[in-house]
């Protein structure tokens, strides 16, 4: 067992204006023109996008509207689509400062309609989501017909779990530093509303074509449990089990590999956190900022198991 410093988010230079070097020495600069990064797992939401990078703004015509953004815009829009919330103060603005949702970056992309933040209630903080109209700014500049894409979101969905989702963003952050550590390219991250939605699909299949469906789905325990099994899934209690977040990369090796994460809080009891134990995804913990790598396979091979603590980490 290792101590994980908790994530130092000033110490490194994370401005677009100097993109930080990439980590493992494997991924050299033809690499990450080709995937739109700099190397920062930060970027990793910024591939195939064609936006700004650098740190003057340029004009990104729109249908029939034009924006200006620079570098820093350009990813505080494509990590807030990625992760649907993040905390205003988890963004970075210019000389690394935290972003100011009154002033800055954040007030720019609020004043073109392209984000909008909301109070975090009990804390001195508040949390950005896109709107519909900067998500579809991101879903037009997409560069490209890479598969599986990354998704993108808009909007505050469940507002009362603002305070267990605006940690999913600083737990990539931490799984992130690890993972690049080791020499991994990260790919895509991936929430659990997409993962869900793929199982609805798969559950309302035959549903689709039957004018009389009451939407209750005819699968049997056996078929889920298959599907479940080939997406990488816990199947356990009659049910398929979700992480909070997938982040899917490459090893050394370049076999296509992904990490689940479960977000943890102190809400967590009974049978809920018991779940969240036998899932085996790794768990961080926003109030003990604990998290047990047990990273979730992929296609390249089986489970490891890793324990990391950190230091308590606090709104």
């Amino acid at each position: 067992m290792r101590d994980l410093d908790p994530p130092d988010f000033g110490s490194r230079d994370q401005g677009n204006d100097r993109p930080a070097p990439c980590r493992g020495g494997r991924t050299g600069a033809a690499e990450r023109e080709r995937d739109g990064t700099s190397g920062d797992a930060r970027d990793v939401p910024m591939r195939h996008l064609d936006l700004p990078r650098g740190p003057d703004r340029e004009r990104v015509p729109v249908r029939n509207r034009a924006y200006e953004l620079n570098g820093r815009q350009s990813r505080t829009l494509a990590t807030v689509g990625a992760f649907r919330v993040v905390s205003a103060r988890d963004l970075r603005e210019h000389l690394d400062r935290p972003a100011d949702p009154r002033a800055g970056d954040l007030r720019h992309l609020r004043e073109s309609g392209l984000i909008r933040t909301t109070p975090l209630d009990g804390h001195r903080d508040r949390v950005v989501a896109l709107t519909e109209t900067g998500r579809n700014l991101l879903e037009t500049r997409r560069s490209g017909g890479q598969e599986p894409r990354q998704a993108f979101y808009a909007g505050v969905r469940k507002p009362r779990e603002l305070e267990h989702d605006v940690q999913i963003y600083r737990a990539y952050l931490r799984a992130a530093e690890r993972l690049t550590d080791r020499g991994a390219r990260l790919r895509r991250v991936v929430l659990d509303y997409e993962l869900k939605s793929d199982y609805q699909r798969f559950l309302q299949e035959g549903n689709r074509s039957r004018a009389d469906s009451d939407g209750h789905s005819d699968r049997e325990a056996h078929e889920i449990a298959a599907w479940a099994f080939a997406h990488e899934l816990p199947y356990f209690d009659e049910q398929v089990h979700f992480p909070d977040l997938r982040i899917e990369y490459e090893d050394l090796d370049e076999r296509s590999r992904h990490e689940d994460i479960e977000v943890t809080t102190v809400h967590y009891r009974g049978a809920h956190a018991a779940a969240a134990a036998r899932s085996g995804f790794s768990r961080y913990s926003s109030v003990s900022a604990r998290i047990s790598a047990r990273g979730g396979g992929g296609r390249g091979g089986g489970r490891r198991h890793d324990s990391r603590l950190a230091e308590e980490l606090l709104l």
